[in-house]
């Protein structure tokens, strides 16, 4: 049953920029983010060869320990996390949301709040079959991404005469963000047993 986006233990935020953008990283956007695209690609990567998971989360490890131990290791819920808000940021980054450079540790002005899950209140059984239960999500974001796509487009030209990312243009992407996490958080971070909502708000 879906729970009201309010008192969903998973938030993101990202803080409008109220303030005119760099025009020149924005024209070249697609190139500024590659060097720290291919950190973020690597660390995946890297960590996806430990971890049996994918984009480079602990996920198949935290599935078993779930299922056998009910457990929920302390520093694997915390490298998911640093991980999640690292590619965030770089998400936000390519989005044209922000113009600092994304930085590899620091928070910025993108938020993530995510809830450490009480493994015992988790049901053993339910990360088995959470990627199916999400389809209907998947169905949904994918149009999301459609239309995201195109206010980026949009926001792209507007950034570039006017400095600055229409307000609702930035909402909506960010909805969009917001809820891919919320799906991420369900389907592979394995943080919570609330259903997802079917919302773009925080």
């Amino acid at each position: 049953m879906a729970t009201s986006s309010a008192l969903y233990p998973v938030q993101l935020s990202i803080e409008y920029p109220d303030r005119p953008l760099n025009r020149m990283t924005t024209f070249f956007r697609i190139f500024t983010v590659i060097p720290i695209g291919i950190i973020l690609a690597f660390l995946a990567a890297s960590a996806g060869t430990y971890s049996a998971a994918a984009a480079g989360f602990v996920f198949v490890p935290t599935l078993l320990m779930l299922l056998f131990r009910q457990k929920y290791p302390r520093w694997w819920f915390d490298w998911n996390v640093a991980l999640a808000a690292f590619s965030y940021r770089v998400s936000a980054y390519f989005l044209l949301l922000r113009d600092e450079y994304p930085s590899t540790d620091e928070e910025q002005a993108v938020h993530l709040e995510i809830a450490y899950p009480n493994a015992m209140d988790l049901n053993r059984w339910l990360p088995l079959v959470k990627w199916l239960l999400a389809i209907p999500h998947y169905f949904v974001l994918f149009v999301l991404g459609v239309a995201a796509f195109v206010c980026v487009v949009i926001a792209w030209f507007a950034i570039l005469f006017t400095g600055r990312y229409p307000r609702g243009l930035f909402d909506f992407v960010v909805g969009v963000l917001r809820w891919s996490l919320r799906v991420r958080a369900y389907v592979l971070l394995l943080i919570t047993d609330e259903y997802p909502p079917f919302e773009l708000n925080d």
